[in-house]
This record gives C-alpha cells, sequence and structure tokens, in this order.
C-alpha cells in the first residue's frame, strides 16, 4: 500500500459492511501493494492487485466484484456468505459469462438480496463467475424461471 493510498483501510471498513467480517482483510490484505484508480475528483474508482482489478467502488459507495475479488471473497469467507451455488447443467455457460437462472440455482446464501454483488460457485466448490444477484435468496430457490444473478465476470478455462 502506497502513501497515496491512506483510503484503503477506509475500504476495508466498506467491504467488511457488505459482505460481512473479515471481507477487507481478504479483498486488501495489509501486505499486498494495492492500487487505487481514482476518477478525476480523487473518489476511489477501482482497486487492483498483481491478479486483477479486485472491486471497482460505485458513485452508491457499494462495490462491484472484479474476478480477483471474487476469488479473494471464495477463499476466505465461510460457506456459504455471498454465494450463489449452481449444478453441472449451468457450470459451462456460467463459467463463459452467461447468467443464472433460478431453475438451476442449488443452494444460495439466505442473507443475499437484489442488487447484492455474489460469488456463483459449482456444488464442488469451485468460483465460477462473480455477478449481481436480480432475486433474494428465498426467491432463487423457489422460482422455476426468471434470472437469478446477472453475471458480470464468468472464470473461464
Amino acid at each position: 500500500m502506497s502513501d497515496e493510498d491512506h483510503d484503503v483501510p477506509d475500504l476495508r471498513t466498506l467491504a467488511d459492511y457488505q459482505f460481512g467480517a473479515g471481507a477487507g482483510a481478504a479483498l486488501f490484505p495489509a501486505t499486498d501493494d494495492l492500487e487505487v484508480r481514482r476518477t478525476s475528483s480523487g473518489r476511489p474508482e477501482q482497486v487492483i492487485a498483481d491478479e486483477g482489478r479486485l472491486v471497482s467502488h460505485g458513485v452508491d459507495g457499494r462495490f462491484t466484484l472484479g474476478l480477483a475479488g471474487g476469488r479473494r471473497l471464495h477463499d476466505s469467507l465461510d460457506h456459504p456468505t455471498a454465494r450463489v451455488v449452481v449444478g453441472d447443467d449451468s457450470e459451462p455457460f456460467v463459467r463463459e459469462g452467461k447468467n443464472v437462472f433460478a431453475k438451476f440455482v442449488r443452494e444460495v446464501d439466505p442473507a443475499v438480496r437484489p442488487g447484492d454483488e455474489v460469488c456463483v460457485v459449482h456444488h464442488d466448490g469451485h468460483l465460477l463467475a462473480v455477478g449481481r444477484a436480480e432475486l433474494d435468496a428465498g426467491s432463487m430457490c423457489d422460482f422455476e424461471s426468471g434470472m437469478a444473478v446477472f453475471v458480470r465476470s464468468g472464470a473461464g478455462d
């Protein structure tokens, strides 16, 4: 963390609030050399690590996950926190960046609400994608149609 990134501790606090305790340390460890890209007004806009974009920081004050940030959360937060679990039927499509539909959701963090950032994982545990929940957890499990997660980035091969 460089001297110009003095607001990284504040970003950690925001991550803990949005994703749960421990998320800030997982996304922005003190040992990492993070690049904070800023808007012309100086507001943090993106946080980049060696492995890629961790998060973008929106004008609404919330983070949107990059695939690198999703990997860090997936590896650090207890199951099922911030996760939507899918099976074999949708795995190749989600991995390619296609959206998740409710009929393919096997399990979901009960705290998920529409608009929340989530990690989409295969039932065997590996990360497939990151995106925005379009339905609440109960609806994802109950509905037989409709988009459950708008996938922003698929994990690829």
